[in-house]
């Protein structure tokens, strides 16, 4: 079955083209002109990831995200903008989404970033865990579900949250280097990628508070360590 993109950008002619190639890829694309034309199309649909220019006419991307995010808290958010301010960047990254990429950019380099998302490789399903690898703290954590459970709440994560949680729990009690983290979850190592990991350390200490004796520390000057 293809994988189904809700891609949401309002100049015509990138459209166009951006659908046209991803479709050449044996993606099915579902384009959306404007922020509200996208939102009413995704509470009728389902989507693997959704792909959001940020300067959209009704509704912006920013607004866009967050409303998906109210309904839906596990399909990838991918940001396209053309803006230059980090702050930006940060805060479509606070609202919910798992990624950004910078235009113009190329429909291979997209298509990479949208793969990152899609793909459920065997390699990641079989590669070998600690037996506990489940158990963090006191929560049951299913990466495949994307899921954090503690005393019948669940958490549902986005999948750059579940990614970040697997690498630090399956290093438990080791300081883990800052730009190790960044190059094995987003393949680079650069600021902004740095401020990124910042915020999906923040939302995990956030959805673990529940248990007082799990600690993600900031070893400074090096990167981060989990502990229960």
């Amino acid at each position: 079955m293809k994988k189904k993109i809700l891609y949401v950008e309002d100049d015509p002619n990138l459209a166009f083209a951006t659908k046209d190639n991803l479709e050449e890829y044996d993606y099915e694309v579902v384009h959306a002109k404007d922020g509200a034309e996208a939102l009413k199309i995704f509470g009728k649909e389902h989507f693997d990831i959704c792909v959001l220019d940020v300067m959209l006419p009704k509704m912006d991307g920013f607004s866009l995200a967050e409303k998906i995010r109210a309904s839906d808290s596990q399909v990838p958010i991918l940001f396209l903008t053309a803006r230059a301010l980090q702050e930006d960047k940060i805060k479509g990254l606070k609202l919910g989404g798992d990624d950004y990429i910078t235009k113009p950019f190329s429909i291979e380099e997209l298509k990479l970033r949208i793969d990152v998302f899609l793909r459920r490789s065997k390699s990641d399903q079989s590669a070998p865990i600690k037996a506990d690898s489940n158990k963090v703290g006191s929560y049951t954590f299913d990466f495949q579900k994307l899921t954090l459970a503690i005393n019948g709440s669940i958490q549902n994560l986005t999948f750059r949250e579940a990614e970040v949680l697997k690498y630090l729990a399956e290093r438990t009690d080791q300081v883990i280097r800052r730009d190790e983290l960044l190059k094995a979850i987003w393949g680079d190592d650069d600021y902004f990628m740095g401020r990124s990991l910042d915020v999906f350390i923040s939302r995990l200490r956030k959805y673990l508070s529940a248990d007082p004796d799990i600690r993600i520390d900031n070893v400074h000057g090096v990167g981060f360590r989990i502990r229960w």
